[in-house]
């Protein structure tokens, strides 16, 4: 009952925020460029703030040389994974921004905001193990993800200025910065250490109120008879664990990279889908209702998974 509370207890949450968003929208309570201006903050300094502080307080010699199985685990599991996270979405769509979308959306789950909620709560003992594991992650979505799936514009000859105007975003650069911080164990001022933690926190709140200020511009209609978001949703929520499950009773695997792997598998669809688009004013409406329906789903398949494993 502690998984089914805890995942309960953040989906509710996050719901609240997109309800609020919606209300706030649909209402007429807030400009019309709300939208915009969110997601240029969350991409310019809330985003980039949590990237820069996971890196800054992980990212450093004694992790790297004590958790590197756990690192290297992560790795091996996150490269078996994409191969399917790129092939599946070409089965389900045409579309090669909404491929680039599904593809972001499995490759990467919310293994931060919702992720670390359920793992502090029933494992809090791995709490620390689980933030060093999913460092590759974050690192693949930052080298990989934002700038070829989320910035670039799909379907276009990519040119090597191109590429590189990708990369050099705010959440990558931030990550290059908490890299040197954490690796050379530079210590900040306390003020800046807060503005990072503080601004870093954040993220999720406004990723959830920016959700429902979406939701509010789409068809609840066509979103909840999209079969194509429940396919990416359940690939997501039950192929990719149920899998995994079935490859560790083969494999031998310490707990800890057991219980850390299936956590980020479990999770729901990244909201990263819906933050990033939206600041360079792309269509976000099949991200809002992956992400709805993906963490609705995700009450009743993360306590069912943790009941099998």
């Amino acid at each position: 009952m502690d998984i089914f509370y805890s995942t309960l207890n953040q989906t509710t949450f996050l719901f609240a925020l997109i309800a609020i968003g919606y209300i706030l929208a649909k209402w007429k309570y807030i400009p019309e460029n709300s939208s915009m201006v969110l997601s240029k903050l969350e991409n310019n300094v809330f985003v980039p703030a949590l990237v820069m502080g996971t890196f800054m307080e992980n990212f450093t010699v004694e992790t790297l040389f004590t958790a590197r199985w756990l690192l290297l685990s992560s790795c091996i599991i996150m490269f078996v994974v994409l191969p399917f996270a790129i092939l599946i979405p070409k089965l389900v769509t045409k579309d090669k921004y909404i491929q680039n979308i599904y593809t972001y959306g499995l490759s990467f789950s919310n293994f931060g905001f919702m992720g670390n909620a359920v793992v502090s709560v029933l494992f809090p003992e791995f709490f620390m193990d689980y933030l060093i594991f999913t460092l590759p992650l974050w690192v693949l979505i930052y080298l990989w993800g934002v700038p070829e799936l989320l910035i670039a514009n799909a379907g276009e000859q990519k040119t090597l200025s191109s590429r590189f105007k990708a990369f050099v975003n705010p959440m990558f650069v931030a990550m290059i910065i908490g890299m040197i911080v954490g690796i050379l164990n530079i210590s900040l001022p306390k003020w800046l250490s807060s503005v990072v933690t503080t601004s870093g926190s954040c993220m999720s709140p406004i990723a959830m109120l920016l959700t429902g200020i979406t939701v509010s511009t789409i068809s609840f209609k066509k979103t909840f008879t999209d079969i194509r978001t429940y396919t990416i949703s359940i690939v997501r929520l039950i192929v990719f664990p149920l899998a995994f499950l079935a490859v560790a009773k083969l494999v031998p695997m310490s707990e800890t990279v057991y219980l850390c792997a299936l956590c980020s598998l479990a999770m729901p669809l990244g909201l990263n889908t819906i933050v990033i688009p939206s600041a360079y004013g792309k269509d976000t409406s099949v991200a809002a209702g992956m992400a709805v329906i993906s963490h609705l789903l995700s009450c009743i398949t993360i306590p069912l998974i943790f009941m099998i494993k």
